[in-house]
């Protein structure tokens, strides 16, 4: 798929092609749909990622909470998006020991109940070992912090979903 091809897409194809970027939140890719020509993959994952932080508050929550929990029910039950479930296998969640897999899921409780939404990270870029690192020192971050930290989150996961995409 070319630069050209995308920049050509209706609407309602672009969505259908990228709206899985962002988990669950389809809202995405049609607001940045509208904000085409893209001058190529940086300009467009700018004008995604435009789109989420002009968003307000509410929305940043719901794409938040949109993620599934790591290792947690829809990966157990096998509704994890395509994307979602070859990501956490990519970082091993799919083949954790009991003790790992007891700490993830009282750390993810504690951690959803203080902030309200999952534990997000880019599991690309780490390991089971740096998932449950990042998962007991980001618990000590404010909400404030964490709002934050989640979003960038988001946003490493969706740059690399969106290179899988067009390479």
């Amino acid at each position: 798929m070319t630069l050209e091809d995308i920049n050509a897409m209706p609407a309602p194809a672009f969505v259908e092609t990228f709206g899985g970027l962002y988990e669950h939140s389809p809202w995405i890719a049609a607001a940045a749909a509208a904000l085409r020509p893209f001058d190529g993959r940086a300009d467009m994952l700018a004008k995604m990622n435009s789109v989420v932080e002009e968003a307000s508050e509410g929305q940043k929550l719901a794409l938040l909470r949109a993620h599934p929990e790591l290792a947690g029910k829809a990966a157990i039950d096998g509704t994890l998006t395509e994307a979602s479930n070859e990501e956490q296998a990519s970082a091993g969640l799919d083949r954790m020991h009991e003790h790992e897999y007891a700490a993830l899921t009282q750390m993810n409780a504690a951690y959803s109940e203080r902030f309200g939404f999952p534990f997000i990270i880019c599991v690309k870029l780490t390991t089971k070992a740096g998932i449950l690192e990042a998962l007991a020192q980001r618990l000590k971050h404010t909400p404030e912090q964490e709002f934050e930290t989640a979003l960038e989150e988001v946003g490493k996961i969706v740059q690399l979903r969106l290179e899988g995409m067009l390479s």
